[in-house]
């Protein structure tokens, strides 16, 4: 079946419209692969373009490498990455509310268990299938608040999974349900549009709705069903949605699972989550996120990198462009670009970068004549215009990310490396030689 062919039947897929935009970067397989670590070496091997495919044993097609960065920009209809911090910046700042609407007038299906969805096992070290792309939903059950955020599920029965929690909001709210003596309800919304992965992942401050942040991206498109109880909104923007719990109180082992950085995560204790009603819309899709992918690394960069350009932007005359580097899985190193006009510009970027993204190690800035996608010239910058007694900076035993697997109870040692030419000394003496 070509790609035209599946949007023939999959006109009311969420993502139809994105999969119509970008046709001619779509792969599809036309034989069914094997969901065991078959499908998702497909995914690894084409990350340059869109690949849809079936697995044996489901009717529902699996679709996987959708958000690049540029196509992101190009979703968010910005010329630059300037342009879309801007965008991302002003949505974080001005949520909109989402209106409410039925499930009932959606085109969704009940499915009897999660055995319906083509739910892939990645590498061949990981714990078992794992869903990637899952929005988690819940509420405060003390002030309200919602939250929507990204998380692993890994599959144990036809009706349970194993959910990683980091100890964020979600984590916060579960807390608060474990003291209460009650389980935590939550929905889950899997293949949405890019915009709403890209505002889950967002982590705005505590109260900001991410799924009202999406609405500010996508023009007030959203809508949400408060009809299956517990205060908790189904997002009905997705393909496939449930209804479930997690359980403050049941713990068991999550993981092994390769995480950004394309290592094994460790085997923690986790909740279980218990899913209670399971729709998958007609003609809708199966979004996979391949673990330590280009798409799992821009989802989890770029926000980032619009918070950290804000930050910056505040200390520092102009800031061209941020970059978290692929190398370290798009999270642990940035590469900064400004415009310096005063002494003191480039450490006071680095502080900013660290305070606007915490899981950062290190933190390298230099001027604006230098590409910050070439690690040539990023390293000529480091020869030439960076000297460590000056221009280097060393924090040590500051919290930092769990996936380092350096850090030691949670702490590390944090460096920035000031790149940018001294404005005391004549500027020839920095300057690369260029052919007229």
């Amino acid at each position: 079946m070509s790609i035209s062919e599946y949007l023939s039947t999959s006109e009311s897929s969420i993502l139809s419209p994105i999969l119509s935009e970008f046709k001619h970067d779509v792969i599809v397989y036309k034989y069914p692969l094997n969901p065991v670590v078959e499908a998702a070496k497909k995914i690894w091997e084409r990350q340059d373009k869109i690949v849809v495919f079936h697995v044996d044993g489901s009717s529902i097609p699996v679709v996987s490498n959708i958000v690049t960065r540029w196509r992101l920009l190009r979703i968010l209809n910005a010329r630059s990455d300037v342009e879309a911090y801007k965008k991302l910046v002003h949505a974080l700042n001005n949520p909109r509310k989402i209106g409410e609407g039925s499930l009932k007038n959606h085109p969704f299906n009940k499915v009897k268990s999660l055995t319906s969805i083509p739910i892939l096992k990645f590498y061949p070290k990981d714990a078992g299938r794992y869903i990637t792309s899952a929005i988690v939903i819940g509420r405060d059950p003390e002030l309200g608040y919602l939250n929507a955020s990204i998380h692993r599920l890994l599959v144990i029965d036809e009706s349970t999974m194993v959910i990683r929690i980091v100890p964020r909001h979600l984590h916060t709210m579960l807390m608060k349900y474990k003291r209460m003596g009650k389980k935590m309800p939550i929905s889950i919304a899997i293949t949405v549009h890019p915009i709403v992965l890209l505002a889950s992942a967002s982590s705005p401050p505590y109260g900001v709705f991410e799924l009202e942040v999406a609405n500010t991206l996508l023009n007030g498109i959203l809508e949400v069903d408060y009809s299956l109880g517990d205060e908790v909104p189904i997002l009905l923007n997705a393909d496939i949605v449930m209804k479930a719990y997690i359980d403050p109180q049941l713990y068991v082992d999550e993981g092994p699972f390769v995480d950004i950085l394309g290592i094994y995560d460790i085997v923690r204790k986790q909740p279980i989550v218990k899913v209670e009603e399971i729709y998958v819309r007609e003609g809708g899709f199966y979004h996979t996120i391949l673990p330590g992918g280009i798409e799992h690394k821009v989802l989890m960069g770029f926000p980032r990198e619009a918070v950290i350009w804000d930050s910056v932007s505040r200390v520092v005359s102009e800031v061209k462009s941020v970059r978290l580097t692929p190398g370290s899985g798009s999270w642990l190193h940035a590469v900064i670009s400004i415009k310096k006009r005063s002494e003191g510009e480039g450490k006071n970027a680095i502080l900013a970068a660290f305070a606007a993204h915490p899981s950062l190690k290190h933190v390298i800035v230099v001027d604006d004549d230098i590409d910050i996608d070439n690690p040539d010239e990023i390293e000529w910058a480091l020869a030439t215009r960076f000297r460590a007694d000056r221009d280097l900076i060393i924090i040590n035993y500051v919290k930092g990310s769990t996936l380092d697997p350096t850090s030691e109870n949670g702490l590390t040692s944090k460096m920035g490396i000031d790149a940018t030419k001294p404005l005391d000394k004549d500027p020839t003496y920095f300057e690369k030689a260029k052919f007229d």
